[in-house]
């Protein structure tokens, strides 16, 4: 018996432009619902939908009773939906590609196990009354969330040979430093979100056992270890003639991170403002997907030939 994807896949091939748009509605989508998921905290509605999944004990909806922090909350929900049809849209387009991407196919589900899991953990964190652990937790696995999504996306502009380097090891162990230090940077973060002002509720809500100053400036010091190392690595890339695309890739995340420290310390010196929170939170997001980007373009896969209808109804032709 045909599944549904290997019923479309048999009648559907999308062009390389649209499976390219497909997986990066999964990456947008990815960011989205970390900001909107830090504005629900920072408006303190965490709690606005007092149990899960419904919004109250007896409806599925937001209730006028409820007030602004519950239609937030329900909002936040609501896109999850929007984001689980962004990443069924990747799916979908890796699983019809022609020839079959079984590679690619993986890494995309994956982003459906992850929306799952995370949808779990939301639930826990609300009947936990939003206990900073499971905060903690429901972050990273969006980031972790946002890890696949843009892994699938670069990969849609590269074939499935065997990945070949361009660089020299020596810059391809730095951009693994790179990538360790920057998710030590995330995981720092929720240690400050953990212990500081916005609990994400106006009732009593517990925070991680620690001041959040001290957690702010460990944080600060890992922001600048990252700095040190995307710094070193603009330079190294220079010194050993890297592609261009490489290079820019190195330029862009120096930009992103020169943004996001401008922010964090901003944010630090005016008391943690809610803007400057949120804004920083689409910081953290656009900082990893650049190290990404960066990490990924330091090897190269060959090109793969996609067929595509030459017209409705028509014979497939490679393009």
């Amino acid at each position: 018996m045909q599944t549904p994807l290997a019923y479309i896949a048999q009648r559907w091939t999308p062009s390389p432009r649209t499976l390219r748009r497909a997986a990066l509605s999964a990456v947008v989508m990815s960011v989205v619902i970390i900001v909107t998921g830090g504005a629900v905290r920072l408006t303190g509605s965490g709690l606005g939908c007092d149990t899960w999944p419904k919004c109250t004990d007896d409806s599925l909806f937001a209730t006028p009773e409820q007030g602004l922090h519950g239609a937030i909350e329900f909002g936040n929900r609501m896109l999850t939906y929007v984001l689980s049809a962004a990443v069924g849209w990747a799916i979908i387009a890796v699983r019809a590609v022609k020839p079959r991407r079984r590679g690619l196919s993986r890494i995309a589900w994956s982003q459906f196990w992850i929306v799952m899991a995370n949808a779990v953990v939301g639930g826990i964190t609300v009947f936990a009354g939003l206990n900073p652990w499971t905060v903690a937790g429901h972050f990273l696995l969006a980031n972790a969330l946002l890890t696949v999504t843009t892994i699938t996306w670069v990969r849609t502009h590269e074939g499935d040979g065997v990945p070949r380097p361009r660089v020299p090891r020596p810059v391809r162990k730095l951009s693994w430093a790179i990538i360790a230090a920057s998710g030590v940077l995330i995981v720092l973060g929720t240690s400050v979100t953990g212990s500081g002002k916005h609990a994400g509720d106006s009732s009593k809500v517990p925070r991680m056992p620690w001041d959040w100053v001290d957690a702010a400036h460990i944080h600060a010091v890992a922001a600048w270890v990252v700095c040190a190392l995307a710094v070193a690595m603009w330079l190294v890339l220079r010194v050993v003639d890297a592609p261009d695309d490489t290079r820019a890739r190195a330029r862009d995340l120096l930009i992103v991170l020169l943004l996001q420290g401008a922010v964090g310390y901003v944010q630090y010196f005016t008391h943690v403002p809610e803007i400057l929170v949120g804004l920083h939170m689409l910081g953290s997001a656009l900082m990893w997907i650049a190290v990404l980007r960066l990490a990924l373009s330091l090897r190269e896969r060959e090109e793969l030939e996609t067929a595509v209808p030459s017209r409705p109804g028509g014979a497939l032709s490679s393009v």
